[in-house]
């Protein structure tokens, strides 16, 4: 079958009239396009790319390296040059010959290119190898610099691929055949879709790129997910402490308080009955406590550190000690929530409180020493352009922090999302986790910047000691029981980063666990799904390498090995309690108010 055939099977059928009409909306979605990119909400352009004397800098060092070395710049020139015009001589011969067939494709697998069209069809074989070509010839010239700092090195190696990834042709209609297919089986519909959910992004987010991952119309908080039943108990501009209804007759005497991180919600650790942490800490006979933080507003401007630790650690702290007529609680810490919860902790210890039994940390950082991933976003261009947004607007909006995390995995979580949604006009699939994903929360500007200046770059908590409050904080003091949990496969947190952390610590009684998977799959892994397992090694003292292997592995999750752990440093038991008490009214139920506060509300006060 010749390539006119094939095109003549695929159209014949189709209503052109219909397609001309779909075409036809198409313009006209293009006013409203129009209208959401001209009240565009601004940002710092400085938050879009490097500096440009990154690439200036790059430049210069490739030229000195090609005075210096000129023969191994040539010779990777030309193998380029010889590639690239093989393979337009193999295409070109095979239609010389009449055969309308793709030539030889040693190229190896790569799922973006998985229709068969990529290896059948000349065009898109064609387009697919130069592409893979170019991108070689690329990283071949980044390669070849070598008069770089290595950490500079590093940014041009990571900016550079993104360049590659964005410039694929299955990121463009008319080089990607799926979009096309389906374009032609849905009369135009698929390409209406595509940009009417393309206008739904950018509306959503004041003109500002975001692709949503998930159908948001398929979840409600409250009602299919964050469902765990508890009572907000206290509430203060800081967050509101939600005490979930005990599941059990009696429960361990010491009562537990989870501190999630503020740049998300709360509710990944609640999301349905299966796969619910906080459901199943109840089912085991502990008193939970949970922090919902709140998203803040321009006007939470100078709120800092500082005040995540009195107005939430340790007000949340007195609260339960209230309410539960215990002297100690138990505390979590996840992500960011734990680099914080360990500066609490160093700070209670020099003024003399032990209200704090024992600390469990996920997925948390601690020494910054190595950025890793994280490396190309927190040197002082970008940092720069953050204080100069938060100097702007008092806040760092979230979209800006999603945006970093998905381009750390542009692939899956940018241009694939994208071209299902906009070429393929596609709904987002109604998955709980993405859901939660893309519900953010804004930071407040002064304790953005106290982060990424003092814990991120200059490393000040591992270090030096980091001061707040008038203390001098150091990882040492942290010297209470600790349970560490980090994840064998976190971009975000990697596990080594996160067991050199703990080893600085000072505590005598430490337990590391490492679980397979990521940042989030690897601590929402509950028992009943027997999926991901875990590694245990008591010997703390080993650097990573050999940390890991040594180290045991066990089948399953690891909630039930930290459930008993906990036991351990939870007490006696004592009957169950009921939310609140007699000067702690009930001020709604779980899962609160401040949860469900949106950031594109924040943002749109601009």
């Amino acid at each position: 079958m010749t390539i006119k055939d094939t095109v003549d099977a695929d159209i014949s059928g189709v209503n052109l009239e219909k397609l001309n009409e779909n075409l036809r909306r198409v313009e006209a979605l293009s006013e409203r396009l129009t209208k959401v990119m001209t009240n565009k909400a601004s940002h710092q352009s400085s938050l879009d790319a490097p500096d440009n004397a990154l690439f200036k800098q790059a430049t210069a060092a490739y030229w000195t390296e090609a005075t210096r070395n000129p023969g191994k710049i040539m010779e990777h020139q030309l193998d380029f040059w010889s590639k690239s015009v093989t393979h337009f001589v193999d295409a070109q011969q095979m239609l010389t010959n009449g055969k309308l067939e793709a030539p030889q494709d040693n190229n190896p697998q790569d799922r973006r290119f998985a229709n068969p069209l990529w290896d059948t069809n000349p065009y898109f074989n064609f387009v697919k190898q130069q592409y893979q070509l170019n991108s070689a010839a690329l990283q071949q010239a980044v390669d070849d610099v070598t008069d770089m700092e290595p950490l500079e090195k590093k940014r041009l190696s990571f900016f550079s691929g993104q360049i590659i990834d964005m410039l694929s042709p299955t990121n463009f209609l008319p080089t990607n055949p799926d979009a096309l297919e389906r374009a032609v089986a849905t009369e135009g519909q698929s390409l209406v879709s595509g940009l009417e959910n393309l206008i739904s992004d950018l509306e959503a987010n004041n003109g500002e790129m975001v692709v949503r991952l998930a159908d948001e119309s398929a979840f409600e908080i409250g009602r299919n997910i964050a469902t765990t039943p508890g009572k907000v108990v206290f509430r203060n501009k800081m967050l509101e402490l939600i005490q979930y209804e005990p599941t059990t007759e009696i429960v361990h005497s010491t009562p537990l308080i989870i501190y999630p991180p503020w740049i998300n919600k709360f509710y990944i650790l609640d999301l349905k009955e299966q796969n619910s942490l906080v459901k199943w800490i109840t089912d085991q006979g502990f008193t939970l406590f949970m922090v919902s933080w709140i998203n803040p507003d321009p006007t939470y401007r100078d709120v800092g550190l500082e005040d995540y630790i009195e107005d939430g650690y340790l007000a949340s702290i007195d609260v339960v000690k209230e309410i539960t007529g215990e002297d100690k609680v138990n505390a979590v810490g996840y992500c960011i929530a734990g680099t914080t919860l360990s500066l609490a902790l160093s700070l209670m210890k020099q003024r003399g409180d032990a209200s704090v039994k024992s600390a469990t940390f996920f997925t948390a950082l601690t020494d910054f020493s190595d950025q890793g991933e994280f490396t190309p976003f927190l040197q002082n261009d970008f940092i720069d352009g953050i204080e100069a947004e938060v100097a702007d607007k008092g806040i760092l909006p979230s979209l800006i922090m999603a945006r970093t995390f998905s381009y750390l995995r542009s692939n899956d979580l940018v241009y694939t999302p994208a071209i299902k949604s906009y070429m393929m006009g596609e709904t987002p699939p109604a998955f709980d986790l993405l859901y939660w994903n893309g519900d953010g929360a804004n930071l407040p500007g002064k304790m953005a910047v106290q982060y990424l200046r003092g814990l991120c770059q200059r490393n000040e908590l591992a270090t030096v000691g980091f001061d707040l409050l008038g203390h001098h904080l150091v990882l040492d003091e942290v010297s209470i029981p600790l349970c560490a949990i980090a994840c064998e496969t976190d971009h975000i947190a990697p596990w080594k980063d996160s067991y050199r952390g703990v080893q600085k610590m000072g505590s005598k009684d430490k337990t590391f666990i490492m679980t397979q998977s990521g940042h989030i799959a690897g601590i929402v892994n509950p028992p009943s799904k027997k999926k991901y397992g875990h590694y245990t090694n008591p010997d703390l003292t080993l650097d990573h390498a050999d940390w890991q292997a040594n180290a045991d592995f066990h089948e399953g999750s690891w909630w039930p090995r930290w459930g008993e752990w906990l036991k351990k440093h939870s007490g006696a038991e004592v009957p169950a309690r009921v939310p609140g008490d007699s000067t702690h009214e009930i001020i709604c139920d779980a899962p609160g108010t401040y949860v469900i506060v949106k950031s594109t509300i924040v943002i749109e006060r601009f």
